[in-house]
């Protein structure tokens, strides 16, 4: 095994940041999400529409009731332009709440469409990927950065097109008022919009790394608090060192959420400061118009200085929602890194539903060598299992015995070669009719944290409750079941943690049974049971193996002695093949593998 020596695995690492990606092709990208939607935003833009224009009428009946109503002392005219006033603010909440459902349920179903496609996706991708790739990572990607985009996505993009259409709406009616007053307010825009823009990607640097830190946090959480975390940090005494490693992350994380906060915090200042500002020069440049003798009413002044108002808030809103926006493009990139992540195996376009089949096995000189490995796993391998009979493979650690398994399942491709069901190439099948075919038990057994009942089920969700107590027969775990409480509605806890290795191999194999696969694949399925249970299991198995495919990984080889064929690999290749009694006259390595093991069990207790 690979590693820097010199590196405490509980301390943080340096986390490289991902290449940066053209900006604008993103943008595309994440407005795409929204197209399902179309109909619904449509409805939304008019309902936008609608509540700007009647935003910018309450100046101009201001304007009326300056100049027209309180001169005239005209109270009829002041009733019905008072009336308008709250006819109108009547009107703008109305449609703000409808606006509000409808936008919320778009944002909702982006949020849905993007984790659901982002799950979907880490679903098809190879072993080797989650080999690569931390747990807690994986699990941030898709709770914490989609989780962070759920604002954005819900109620910033209305928020955006409701502002600009304020913007754009308020600009045309203080041109409408006077053209000369509305373009001296107009001069703050080139400034905040350029300190706005520094802002964003100042933003948008910190969002990609404080994700980052969160997701490395994350899967430290993930790795520290889990069953196996604590048993660990417990039995070697670094839960000092665990608990260092979590405090500089939170802290990183902590800095730079401050870093975010006071992103801009004096540019926002000087935007906010000219835009108080304006109104009163406003006035100024008014009555200097004024008197100079331009005609301006009193009340067209205070109509623009209120639109100036009804601008200048939407402006400034628009501008952080921009700054929000360059800052989410850093979430929506880490999700569009692994939907563009390439499946190192990945089911062929028109895949053929392979048939109920007989388990004929074979490699047909097969090559496979792992991303990064100095040398091939497996080299020229050459092997056929005839249907119903079992295939035992030997050797030592690292011999490639694992990773011959692997390729049977396709949980990796070869380089060379092929591996065959029948005649028919895994690789050129649908990946639910090869699991249908294949039936895999491995050494790092997996329960989810649900009932027995429910672990079974998961392999065959329409087994009966006599088809679970048959398969828990077979396994050798019946006794061990019914001697529960609760029977087969046990939670089985973290992990399996309410059982020793050897029951959760045995649920596992139950499970395994249960769905009655033609190619059975045991990896180290038994290496955790006793001397006495592996006897009565193996004997089982020699049952359950009648008229099945059987392929069995095995380090002790009491196991595979019944096999009608043994392989020894070495290195990658294959050392020695044939019957038990056929090797030992050999007198090779496999040889000296069973006097090793002998002496062994000689040892070993027998319960």
């Amino acid at each position: 095994m690979r590693g820097d020596p010199t590196r405490d695995p509980f301390r943080p690492g340096r986390v490289e940041p991902p290449a940066e990606r053209p900006q604008r092709a993103e943008v595309l990208r994440a407005l795409r999400l929204f197209r399902p939607h179309a109909r619904t935003l449509s409805v939304v833009a008019g309902l936008i529409a609608a509540s700007a224009v009647a935003g910018v009428a309450s100046p101009f009946l201001l304007r009326e009731i300056v100049d027209e109503a309180l001169p005239e002392q005209d109270l009829g005219l002041l009733a019905a332009l008072a009336g308008g006033l709250v006819a109108i603010a009547a009107v703008t909440t109305a449609l703000d709440v409808v606006q509000g459902l409808l936008t919320t349920r778009v944002g909702q179903g982006v949020m849905h469409g993007l984790r659901t496609s982002l799950y979907a996706h880490l679903q098809r991708m190879s072993l080797g990927f989650f080999a690569r790739t931390r747990t807690g990572e994986v699990q941030s990607r898709i709770a914490s950065d989609i989780g962070a985009l759920q604002t954005v996505v819900t109620t910033t993009g209305a928020e955006l097109v409701q502002n600009l259409a304020t913007v754009v709406v308020t600009v045309v009616a203080m041109l409408a008022l006077d053209w000369r007053l509305a373009l001296f307010s107009f001069t703050v825009l080139p400034l905040a919009v350029h300190l706005n823009r520094r802002v964003g990607r100042l933003r948008r640097r910190i969002t990609a790394q404080r994700q980052r830190q969160l997701a490395e946090m994350s899967a430290t959480v993930e790795e520290t608090l889990s069953v196996s975390g604590i048993l660990l940090t417990r039995t070697t005494g670094r839960t000092r060192e665990v608990v260092e490693r979590f405090t500089a992350q939170s802290d990183g994380v902590s800095r730079l959420e401050v870093g975010s906060e006071m992103a801009g915090r004096w540019q926002w200042s000087l935007i906010t400061l000219t835009m108080a500002a304006v109104p009163a020069l406003t006035y100024l440049l008014g009555g200097w118009l004024r008197g100079t003798g331009t005609a301006l009413s009193i009340g067209t002044l205070v109509a623009l200085v209120t639109l100036q108002a009804q601008l200048f808030r939407p402006l400034a809103a628009l501008l952080r929602i921009l700054v929000r926006l360059h800052a989410s493009m850093a979430l929506f990139s880490r999700a569009f890194e692994y939907l563009d992540s390439v499946p190192e195996v990945a089911e062929r376009p028109g895949a053929l539903t392979l048939p109920r089949p007989r388990g004929e096995v074979e490699f047909r000189d097969v090559t496979f060598r792992y991303p990064g490995a100095d040398r091939p796993a497996l080299q020229g391998i050459d092997l056929v299992v005839p249907a119903g009979t079992s295939l035992a493979v030997v050797g030592a650690t690292g011999s490639g015995k694992t990773t011959l398994g692997y390729l049977l399942a396709r949980l990796y491709d070869v380089d060379s070669g092929a591996v065959l069901i029948d005649g028919h190439d895994v690789r050129d099948v649908t990946a639910r009719s090869l699991a249908e075919a294949v039936g895999v038990v491995t050494q790092e057994t997996f329960l989810l944290h649900a009932s027995i009942a429910e672990n079974l089920r998961f392999a065959a969700p329409g087994a009966s409750d006599e088809d679970l107590r048959r398969a828990a027969r077979t396994a050798q775990v019946e006794a061990v079941v019914d001697a529960l409480p609760e029977g087969f509605d046990t939670v089985v806890g973290e992990r399996g943690y309410r059982f020793s290795g050897g029951e959760k191999q045995r649920i596992a194999l139950a499970r395994a049974v249960l769905r009655d696969p033609p190619v059975l694949l045991l990896d180290e399925a038994t290496s955790a049971l006793d001397v006495r249970t592996e006897r009565a299991m193996s004997a089982a198995l020699r049952e359950v193996a009648s008229g099945r495919t059987t392929v069995t990984i095995a380090h002790r080889l009491s196991t595979v002695r019944e096999a009608d064929q043994i392989v020894v690999l070495d290195g990658g290749r294959v050392a020695e093949r044939g019957s038990h009694a056929e090797l030992l006259a050999l007198g090779g390595r496999y040889a000296q593998m069973v006097a090793a093991d002998a002496e062994r069990s000689a040892v070993e207790p027998s319960a």
